[in-house]
């Protein structure tokens, strides 16, 4: 039996030899390779953590002390040693979470996958401690992968730094990168810090020291206040001319580092230290991405910051793919744009690849901006390019315009900026789980003024919508689409005066307008199913994609008024969402007819693949069709308008003859 095999709880690292810590981080990697290669997953962060996350849960006493993971993708080693060893379903329907969970562990805290917010809640569970007579609880913080370049991370060291009595000890996991190398002054200046002895200085003995001298000399008059801002200047220039830590310093911080973050022993050692302080203290561990694993750190662009299904052998992709995505589609169409119009710069904040704005960077790279991770400072600086007479394109995963609503409401669409804000992974993404999912989107942009948003179903509606989206110069213009690969086409039999596709009316020449399908981006394919199930009871549709939800199209408003009931169907948030939007417009109008907002719950939506967490929450053509047929029949709500001569619903199921 292996050593892995014996942890079942933190407290049995103790009972190891030096030996057997060394032999544990080998099988710990080894246990990853072979796991999240069967699964995938955040492999590169991990392997570069084993070390750190040992040293950690060795001097701390989880779960009495709190550790907290930034962004949390690098908790899979803190999986491992909590006892949860079964990685056979990793971030699958019903096994572990790709990120710390509750509902797995009491070791774990914060479930939250956005970046830069560890720190927050450190300041807050530290102070919680003090109030509740519980100082003595330490609050343990791994930060890393860029999270450093978020400006809420500094918002509470600034809020640490300033009550010397917290127990907060911060392990900078500083391997340079985020997904890519990390961007930014912050990021330079980490990697100018050398390594110093930090023995003395951090000892509490030498705090009391100071403090004693510092209360004898400032209290001897003018002579002993010059001798000790003297001595204190030379101190200072001293140490920083050796190990420059002042950022962290300067904010009142003690720092202990840099130190090889895979060298265990000098890990706890420098955990040890920052323990014994008892008050707040920053430890610089340099780590790299992938260690121990030649694919990985030979792999330029992420280093497997996250990998699909590989070999573990060679790291190579098990499946071929050749299926073309929906970030390649708006990478190709971005670039070739860029060559036409030197006034279209790219931000992005630190996923250039992820959000496909590398081609563009590649052929322009003095108009692609890596921000880092700041999702605030791209969108209130692209309302100041667009100020400057540029068009800036704003790429983000959906899930991280939540971190930026302030800024797209009062500094783009307050001012009428003319930028464009590009959403990956829309709706449902799947196996990364609740905080990944981009559901939110849409019932947040449905209040701002002025906003036009697209939502494509298909390839060529991605690069017509984003020339569209581009040549809007006096309002924010949002286009948005789906994880993974895209399907193929789905062509218009018509169109309306105003845009909207109509893409099928079932059966085919039928006069009778029963239902009116407003089908929102990717969910073109369900809305089809649903109409040709419709047909087989009888029921006529049209199915129509309005192409941009934004500013609803006066042509919606018409045929919802043709028609006995509308059915929108989207890939978001049912509260507040297109269907909710139209809805609204349609009453304004004086238009009555009844509607159904097909969507998704206002629920936190457990990690699963896009197919079964839309089966579990009833988002199937199936179950909609059955619902569409109740509603026409007049036995489910909203009822349909009944068709003259015929009775208004009672609820009832009919009688049949």
């Amino acid at each position: 039996m292996g050593l892995l095999e014996t942890i079942r709880d933190p407290q049995d690292l103790s009972k190891l030899s030096d030996a057997q810590l060394s032999a544990l981080a080998g099988e710990i990697r080894s246990f990853l390779i072979t796991n999240v290669a069967q699964t995938g997953g955040h492999l590169g962060p991990n392997l570069g953590v084993v070390e750190l996350t040992m040293g950690i849960h060795r001097v701390f006493d989880s779960p009495r002390d709190s550790i907290v993971f930034d962004t949390g993708h690098q908790s899979y080693v803190h999986k491992i040693l909590t006892g949860r060893q079964d990685f056979s379903t990793l971030r699958q329907q019903g096994g572990l979470s790709g990120y710390p969970s509750r509902a797995e562990s009491v070791h774990d805290i914060v479930e939250s996958s956005h970046a830069s917010s560890s720190l927050s809640w450190a300041d807050g569970i530290s102070r919680a401690r003090q109030l509740t007579g519980e100082g003595d609880r330490y609050t343990v913080v791994m930060v890393g992968d860029g999270a450093l370049t978020g400006g809420m991370a500094w918002e509470a060291l600034n809020n640490i730094a300033a009550d010397q009595r917290r127990r907060v000890v911060i392990v900078v996991n500083d391997n340079g990168r985020s997904y890519a190398p990390t961007i930014g002054g912050v990021a330079d200046y980490l990697a100018s810090l050398r390594p110093t002895i930090d023995a003395v200085r951090t000892h509490q003995m030498y705090e009391n020291t100071m403090d004693w001298w510092k209360g004898r000399l400032q209290n001897g008059g003018p002579v002993g206040r010059f001798a000790y801002h003297s001595l204190h200047a030379a101190k200072k220039g001293v140490k920083d001319w050796w190990a420059p830590q002042g950022l962290f310093e300067d904010l009142g911080m003690k720092y202990v580092g840099p130190i090889d973050g895979h060298d265990l022993a000098a890990v706890e050692q420098a955990l040890v230290k920052a323990k014994n302080f008892g008050g707040p203290v920053i430890v610089h561990a340099i780590t790299e991405k992938g260690h121990g694993y030649a694919p990985a750190r030979a792999h330029v662009e992420d280093q497997f910051h996250a990998v699909g299904v590989i070999d573990p052998e060679t790291g190579a992709p098990v499946s071929a793919g050749g299926k073309q995505s929906w970030t390649s589609v708006f990478a190709t169409e971005i670039a070739e744009i860029a060559d036409e119009r030197k006034d279209i710069v790219g931000i992005t904040g630190a996923m250039l690849i992820p959000v496909g704005l590398h081609r563009m960077a590649e052929k322009h790279p003095e108009r692609v901006f890596d921000v880092g991770i700041a999702e605030q400072h791209a969108l209130t600086s692209a309302a100041g390019m667009a100020y400057g007479g540029l068009h800036p394109v704003v790429a983000l995963y959906a899930t991280f315009l939540n971190r930026a609503f302030d800024q797209l409401l009062m500094d783009i669409a307050l001012h009428k900026a003319g930028v464009t804000i590009v959403l990956d992974r829309a709706g449902v993404t799947g196996p990364d789980g609740a905080s990944h999912h981009g559901m939110w989107d849409m019932s947040m942009l449905q209040i701002v003024p002025g906003l036009h948003l697209a939502a494509p179903r298909d390839a060529t509606r991605l690069k017509e919508e984003l020339r569209e989206a581009v040549a809007i110069s006096d309002a924010p213009s949002v286009v948005r689409f789906s994880k993974g690969t895209v399907g193929p086409d789905v062509d218009a039999e018509d169109s309306t005066e105003d845009g909207v596709d109509i893409l099928a009316r079932r059966p085919s020449g039928d006069s009778r307008n029963d239902v009116l399908i407003v089908s929102v981006g990717a969910m073109a394919e369900m809305a089809l199913d649903v109409a040709d199930r419709l047909g087989a009871q009888g029921i006529s549709s049209t199915v129509v994609d309005p192409r941009w939800v934004l500013p609803v199209p006066r042509s919606i408003i018409r045929l919802a008024a043709e028609h006995r009931i509308v059915i929108v169907i989207e890939d978001g948030v049912r509260a507040g969402g297109v269907g909710s939007r139209i809805r609204q417009e349609m009453r304004a109008a004086g238009v009555d007819t009844a509607l159904n907002e097909v969507g998704l719950p206002a629920e936190f939506l457990d990690h699963g693949t896009r197919a079964e967490v839309l089966e579990r929450v009833g988002l199937t053509a199936r179950q909609v069709a059955s619902d569409v047929v109740g509603q026409v029949l007049g036995t489910k709500v909203p009822f349909a308008r009944p068709l003259p001569g015929q009775p208004a619903p009672t609820g009832q199921i009919p009688k049949i003859k």
